[in-house]
């Protein structure tokens, strides 16, 4: 077969299994992600091996150190899959269920209705945790899903696809519910995003080049996420010791994704006591720091920041470093550089807390905590799909609900209009 009747017989498949999910209780939704669950346990060996060929691939051809991190699976990253189904299965299902309902003048009874997108194709670099992630929340919301992961996660993905179809069949789940696209060539991405007829959203989910290679190429409606230019900015009056913790959390505890700090913005009356400290910190964890002027002076050993730093996502042990006069130039350096991803602000001033949560425009704004937490497990979602930075239709990280859609449901007694 060629890899264009490939694609379109794999998306002709998911339109007929979309067809037949809408009309599986919760029962069976859940039955599916605990079978899924178990049968990753099972096979736990197996996963490991087929990860490690993409591995050896993957250092043989100098892959960086943040790709590689993602393309890991560990015992760790297994316990967090299977975790992570057993959370979304405990999660209420939000198909069928009825907004707030409203009576028209002429006895009309009108709400709306939660259902599912219908087909969901999914393209995505390195993590094959991934490929688990969105069968989970794709089921449990309703929807067929096609995933395409990257080729160096090829063995990775072809094995996950494989244990997905055993557990599936096992308790009686329509065909084709779930697919893996079985092609590595770059051909069956540009084939997926012309199949407007079948796939009803594409969710891409890499670095910024893939995503805008799928904007510009996809008849299908995209939901975006170029980057993650993260912020955390330090005000006049915070906790130091606060700060310190949550600013080292940001940019170190995994630097290689997408809600780690790029950015550190600190007050100019807070700079003097709170940036030596935490640099030391920093340079003692390998963080290289790039600084405004102002940065430098404070900061003797500090490289000055160039223009195309402020707006970059490093994915990676370097750090940008901004002395702002006041919250309106700090603010105003996020609305300039930031990504609409993730953006904390650290104070003790309730006021000045309540107006950066209103005035940065962002998927998750947090107040005195890291920006590690914009994740869909972590705010209990149960696992995300990807993180939105556009906002139709859906803002942040999507999970089950985020992944369904609604209808209008109107209630008659033989009303006709005049």
């Amino acid at each position: 077969m060629t890899i264009n009747s490939t694609i379109q017989e794999m998306a002709t498949a998911a339109r007929d299994a979309a067809g037949k999910l809408v009309r599986i209780s919760t029962n069976q939704k859940n039955a599916a992600l605990l079978s899924i669950a178990a049968y990753l346990e099972k096979e736990a060996a197996f996963i490991k091996e087929e990860n490690r060929k993409d591995l050896v691939k993957a250092e043989e051809i100098g892959i960086s150190s943040a790709m590689l991190d993602r393309l890991t699976i560990k015992d760790t990253t297994l316990i967090s899959m299977v975790d992570g189904l057993r959370d979304v299965e405990a999660l209420k299902d939000p198909v069928g269920t009825m907004g707030p309902a409203w009576i028209r003048p002429n006895g009309l009874q009108i709400a709306r209705m939660r259902i599912p997108l219908g087909v969901i194709g999914i393209i995505y670099e390195s993590r094959p945790n991934v490929t688990v992630d969105a069968t989970g929340l794709c089921l449990k919301s309703g929807n067929a899903v096609i995933l395409r992961g990257g080729s160096e996660a090829f063995h990775s993905n072809q094995a996950l696809a494989a244990i997905i179809d055993q557990a599936l069949d096992h308790v009686g789940m329509p065909q084709n519910s779930v697919q893996v696209v079985p092609i590595r060539d770059r051909e069956a991405v540009s084939m997926l995003l012309n199949q407007e007829e079948f796939v009803d959203l594409i969710i891409p989910r890499g670095g910024e080049g893939l995503i805008r290679f799928v904007v510009e190429n996809s008849k299908i409606p995209v939901l975006k996420h170029y980057k993650g230019v993260c912020h955390v900015y330090v005000d006049a009056d915070a906790d130091l010791d606060m700060a310190q913790e949550i600013s080292f959390n940001a940019k170190v505890q995994r630097p290689g994704v997408c809600n780690a700090m790029e950015t550190l913005l600190v007050h100019h009356s807070a700079a003097e006591s709170f940036l030596p400290a935490m640099a030391k910190r920093f340079t003692e964890a390998g963080v290289e720091l790039r600084g405004c002027a102002k940065a430098c002076r404070i900061l003797s050993d500090v490289k000055e920041a160039q223009e195309s730093d402020w707006a970059a996502e490093y994915l990676d042990l370097i750090l940008t470093v901004k002395v702002v006069e006041d919250m309106d130039d700090a603010i105003n350096h996020i609305a300039r550089y930031a990504s609409n991803h993730t953006d904390a602000i650290v104070t003790r001033d309730y006021d000045r807390a309540r107006r950066f949560v209103r005035e940065v425009d962002s998927s998750v704004v947090l107040v005195n905590a890291s920006t590690r937490f914009n994740d869909g497990g972590q705010l209990g979602l149960g696992a995300e799909i990807g993180i939105s930075t556009s906002k139709l239709h859906a803002f942040g990280p999507m999970g089950v609900e985020e992944l369904t859609t609604t209808k209008f449901v109107v209630l008659g007694s033989g009303q006709i209009r005049e």
